[in-house]
């Protein structure tokens, strides 16, 4: 069945970095960031109920190391683990309320999100940052509190974003049909996973990114590249 004769979309899942915000501003500010803040936290907040709990997890993940040297070591290796993500969006969202932080979308991301929002489209986002940094990102950007236009957010509670299955959580808690769920992402692994579950596809290449474009989903360039090729709303066509 091609695009054209697929039914109309009625959702669009949305991971971020890569997708929505630049590889950059993750990797040269938010994770910086949460690496010079997170010592400070552990110290001062070691009473907090979910600082315990997330060092409580970190205990059972790693026995015997310490809870900041397993953090570095998980920071050092870009690991998606549910205590790390916790912890650095209690950090993010510190730097938020004080004005450290802002949030800087592609260009095309505003507009569309607003536009397909405007339409009727339910939104919602599926990152392995947690729901409250997924929820400091877009409610602290340069152009604004962006929170509004999503109807969900969805982390690692899910599952891994390359297990299949973790999809059709999305798709159960969101009372959603599959084949109504457009799911954008920069990562091959992660469309494939959405794919098995039944949702369509598009990958997002961004050049400033390095991201390469594979070869088993449809392309695109920009938010206003995939409402031209599934037929959605965009403020330039509209």
């Amino acid at each position: 069945m091609t695009q054209a004769t697929q039914p109309p979309l009625r959702a669009v899942l949305l991971d971020i970095e890569g997708t929505t915000i630049p590889v950059s501003f993750v990797h040269a500010t938010l994770f910086p960031y949460a690496r010079k803040a997170l010592p400070a936290l552990l110290r001062t907040h070691a009473d907090d109920p979910v600082v315990k709990a997330q060092i409580a997890e970190i205990a059972r993940l790693a026995p015997g190391v310490s809870p900041l040297r397993q953090l570095e070591a998980w920071m050092d290796a870009d690991a998606k683990v549910a205590p790390l993500k916790a912890l650095q969006g209690m950090v993010w969202a510190q730097g938020y309320a004080e004005g450290a932080l802002k949030a800087t979308l592609y260009p095309d991301v505003v507009p569309a999100l607003r536009c397909w929002a405007a339409a009727g489209l339910s939104l919602a986002v599926y990152s392995s940052g947690s729901v409250a940094a997924q929820k400091l990102i877009y409610g602290h950007t340069t152009e604004g509190n962006l929170s509004s236009v999503f109807v969900g957010f969805y982390d690692l509670q899910m599952g891994g974003k390359r297990d299949a299955e973790s999809y059709r959580r999305i798709l159960d808690a969101a009372r959603w049909q599959a084949g109504d769920v457009l799911f954008l992402s920069d990562v091959v692994a992660e469309l494939d996973a959405a794919a098995q579950a039944g949702l369509r596809t598009c990958q997002i290449v961004h050049a400033q990114d390095g991201t390469q474009p594979g070869t088993t989903h449809p392309v695109a360039g920009s938010l206003a590249e995939v409402a031209q090729r599934f037929g959605l709303p965009h403020p330039e066509v509209a």
